[in-house]
């Protein structure tokens, strides 16, 4: 009798696989030890942000706009959140509010990335991520760096095939440091 139900909660997200691409890309240590993203949560936040927006942009174009997955991404997204939130001791009362103010910086964010790529305005893509991802203080020199991997990786994603990305089977382009070696990513 209990099986069905358990069933139920048990469902699958097939965007948690492609998902867990994304984080896992984001959490380079590249980006933090050579390109100075702040290695904290804020930091790591902001470039799982940078990347879903990316992979967000690709699945909303063309045939694939009307799949499930650009929703189930920010549905995995949104619950990966909450969890980590949970994990860092937020209280049940909290959540709510840390939520609402998650939703707001995601889809500001992702808007403002998606605006400069959709433009090809690589200064506004750098200034975006200048103030997102790295924050005050950080180095103009690695905002470039990095805003050049994301139009890379843009670039690339809107040459693979649907159903390699749906499968996480996507691939990224490669960061350049601040050595102006470039590291596999």
């Amino acid at each position: 009798m209990f099986q069905r139900l358990l069933q139920r909660f048990r469902s699958v997200n097939p965007a948690d696989p492609v998902y867990a691409r994304i984080v896992a890309q984001a959490r380079q240590p590249v980006f933090y030890a050579d390109l100075g993203v702040p290695d904290t949560v804020a930091g790591r936040f902001e470039m799982i942000v940078l990347h879903l927006a990316v992979v967000l942009r690709r699945l909303r174009s063309g045939e694939e706009e009307r799949s499930a997955m650009p929703q189930g991404l920010i549905d995995a997204f949104f619950r990966d959140m909450e969890y980590s939130f949970r994990e860092m001791g937020v209280s049940d009362v909290a959540i709510p509010k840390r939520m609402k103010e998650t939703i707001r910086a995601f889809y500001g964010r992702a808007a403002a990335y998606e605006a400069a790529l959709e433009a090809g305005d690589g200064e506004a893509l750098c200034q975006a991520i200048g103030r997102n991802v790295l924050g005050e203080g950080g180095q103009m020199g690695n905002a470039t760096r990095l805003a050049h991997y994301i139009a890379e990786s843009d670039a690339a994603m809107a040459k693979q095939p649907r159903d390699e990305l749906v499968r996480g089977a996507f691939g990224w382009a490669v960061a350049t440091t601040e050595t102006g070696m470039t590291a596999e990513v």
